[in-house]
């Protein structure tokens, strides 16, 4: 079972693998970035779905999970970045794979165990976790973390789910 996180951006969107070897632990994959370039926002956002659209031919995750937006003061800037959002949500749905949705809070509280943490904190709680991932950018980092928090979530669901299934009996 493979995990990508993606970490939406307009000029860089992160991407992170991880795979799930019982319980808590993970094994590092592979992470990096596509950038969009230079060009109109439709190049640009055709771009980031071409890089991504190869990162998921080349590494062939199961599932995916994208941060959700926040919203700031920009509008523009949000609507932008909520169109890089839908084509890191479209890539892996149109290769099949189910698509999950995080908060930022949560999955900094779930990675570092405190909803507010600083990126510094995140980086390290990932390097812990995932000793053989270096992350290059704070993009690549947050996509890492993505894919940990759904990895940690989605144990926690699946136990939930065989726990209420041998309770109904």
């Amino acid at each position: 079972m493979r995990i990508i996180g993606i970490d939406p951006g307009l000029r860089t969107m992160g991407w992170g693998i991880v795979e799930p070897m019982g319980g808590s632990r993970l094994v590092f994959i592979a992470s990096g970035i596509c950038k969009s370039g230079e060009g109109s926002l439709a190049d640009r956002l055709l771009r980031l779905h071409d890089g991504l659209a190869d990162v998921i031919e080349q590494f062939a995750p199961d599932e995916a999970a994208v941060e959700e937006t926040f919203v700031n003061k920009d509008a523009r800037a949000t609507l932008k970045l909520g169109q890089a959002r839908g084509v890191a949500m479209l890539v892996p749905a149109k290769a099949g794979l189910p698509v999950s949705e995080y908060a930022p809070n949560t999955v900094k509280k779930t990675v570092v165990g405190v909803g507010h943490a600083e990126k510094r904190q995140v980086i390290h709680m990932i390097r812990l976790q995932l000793p053989a991932a270096a992350p290059q950018t704070h993009d690549e980092a947050d996509a890492l973390a993505i894919a940990i928090c759904h990895a940690h979530h989605r144990a926690s669901h699946s136990q939930l789910t065989d726990a209420l299934r041998k309770a109904a009996g």
